[in-house]
């Protein structure tokens, strides 16, 4: 059944407008009876009957409250280092659906892409769609925020939020496993940090550390970048999440 995001709050009868309108009713060419889930922005959740149509609107009635909530007790945060915009999609697209509660493109000096501000904007938008779309497609019960890209050092200086923890996956990190460093972390807010195609540079790598981020190995292998933020995403909603539930 298709979801749909509603700004506002659920009642017994709302109407959808913009381009969920546009799709419901010369894409999916809806008529009157058919159904869908709609999520409102207090992560309310209802089945609802589409009743009447407009040129601008579709009128829905409520039918049912739905027990949906499917967000991680996690707060989970991936930082992705900017990689070529074909891989940069499929893990904003992936880490929708292992549950990350927002993406921050960041921009670091082995990115092969390189944005001026009218494309980093225009990248950041398509993101966002993609984020809107995975999350629909996977039953969120919330958004996901694609953040404006940032610079790696703009990172590091606003790291050190309170209750936050940082994690980033570095190839030259021989010791620290990702288990074992999770394990050690009490906190409910985690940045999962990942590097570009090229990786991180040596003073990059210490300025993470010097921050307060804490340097973990992914394996004996050397991960392609869009790899790695899929399995890390994966082992830290295993271990603090909910996938291992």
């Amino acid at each position: 059944m298709r979801r749909l995001f509603y700004k506002g709050r659920l009642a017994e009868t709302i109407a959808i407008t913009g381009p969920d309108a546009h799709h419901l009713m010369h894409v999916m060419r809806a008529k009157p009876g058919q159904e869908v889930v709609v999520v409102d922005d207090a992560g309310k959740v209802g089945r609802m009957e589409m009743v009447a149509f407009s040129p601008e609107a579709v009128t829905l009635k409520l039918r049912e409250e739905l027990a949906a909530d499917t967000e991680s007790p996690l707060e989970l945060i991936l930082a992705q280092c900017l990689l070529k915009a074909d891989k940069m999609d499929i893990v904003v697209q992936k880490a929708v659906e292992l549950g990350a509660t927002g993406v921050m493109p960041i921009r670091s000096h082995n990115c092969v892409v390189r944005y001026d501000a009218k494309k980093a904007e225009s990248r950041r938008s398509r993101w966002q769609k993609i984020a809107d779309e995975a999350a629909k497609q996977c039953g969120r019960t919330s958004l996901v925020e694609v953040c404006p890209i940032a610079s790696l050092a703009s990172f590091c200086a606003d790291m050190q939020q309170e209750g936050t923890e940082v994690v980033f996956c570095y190839e030259n990190e021989e010791q620290e496993t990702a288990k074992a460093c999770l394990q050690k972390l009490a906190g409910k807010r985690i940045v999962l940090l990942i590097g570009p195609e090229g990786g991180f540079t040596l003073e990059e790598a210490e300025a993470v550390m010097a921050a307060g981020g804490h340097s973990v190995t992914l394996g004996p292998r050397i991960l392609r970048a869009e790899t790695a933020a899929i399995a890390g995403l994966s082992i830290v909603q295993y271990e603090k999440g909910d996938l291992g539930s």
